[in-house]
């Protein structure tokens, strides 16, 4: 939850300086109110929260996604909640006018310094121009559902992903086919935005250059923990890499 708050602070602000940052009580807000839906987030930080708390946080919660002009996501990580809460959960969300868009899975591990990557049908270049950072939101926006306008509304000129994170295309006799990145946060690896074009999954494209991200950020930074948050298609890669799972996590959006 922290390594979210943290990360998103800086996606957000980077995407738009007058972005709504917020830290309430019990609530985090990162949202950029943009058309790319995972920069627009907020997430309840209570720990050890109890049922009644966790209600009165989700109608809060919905209350600020409702004021917001493009829609977003709840992040919630069940482990900040007690046992009563979390069986609770799906009937308190729905109450508050949210439901569940898709799980997720919060992984870490000390899994650094990792070998140069490499892959029989992969060459990995780092994010640097504006046409490598339009490859990269298109790739995001193909693997996740999105709209190729949604994913460059969140990235287009972006300096943070340019210049601060590891974010690397692989590619495929030439062409970007997945792409991944690490952001330094709080002493971790943050990885971020691991996609790979539909018609090219399951080749170990999405591992090999979550690997090279991680390679790089560790060559440049010394850092040796690494974190990030996996949808359930994701997951399975990641303990290949070392990760492993710390938190379910489940996305909710508003009802229609």
């Amino acid at each position: 939850m922290e390594q979210l708050a943290t990360v998103w602070r800086a996606v957000v602000l980077d995407r738009d300086p007058g972005a709504d940052v917020r830290d309430l009580p019990g609530i985090a807000v990162r949202w950029a109110d943009c058309r790319f839906a995972f920069w627009n987030c907020v997430t309840l930080t209570d720990v050890k929260a109890e049922a009644p708390l966790v209600e009165r946080r989700l109608a809060q919660a919905a209350d600020i996604m409702r004021a917001k002009r493009h829609p977003g996501f709840l992040w919630l990580f069940e482990d900040l909640l007690d046992a009563g809460a979390r069986s609770a959960l799906d009937d308190a969300a729905g109450r508050a006018g949210l439901q569940l868009a898709f799980p997720g899975t919060g992984m870490a591990g000390n899994v650094l310094p990792l070998p140069r990557p490499v892959h029989p049908d992969l060459t990995f270049a780092r994010v640097r121009s504006d046409d490598e950072l339009t490859a990269y939101a298109d790739l995001n926006s193909r693997a996740y559902g999105f709209g190729l306008d949604e994913g460059r509304d969140g990235l287009a000129g972006s300096a943070l992903w340019r210049q601060e994170a590891y974010a690397y295309l692989g590619l495929r006799e030439g062409v970007p086919v997945t792409c991944a990145a690490a952001v330094p946060a709080d002493g971790r690896l943050f990885v971020a935005l691991v996609a790979t074009a539909p018609e090219w999954q399951r080749r170990g494209y999405g591992e090999a250059v979550t690997r090279k991200a991680l390679h790089e950020g560790a060559r440049a930074t010394g850092l040796t923990r690494a974190t990030l948050h996996a949808t359930e298609a994701g997951a399975p890669v990641y303990p290949r890499i070392g990760l492993r799972p710390n938190s379910p996590i489940r996305f909710y959006g508003l009802r229609d």
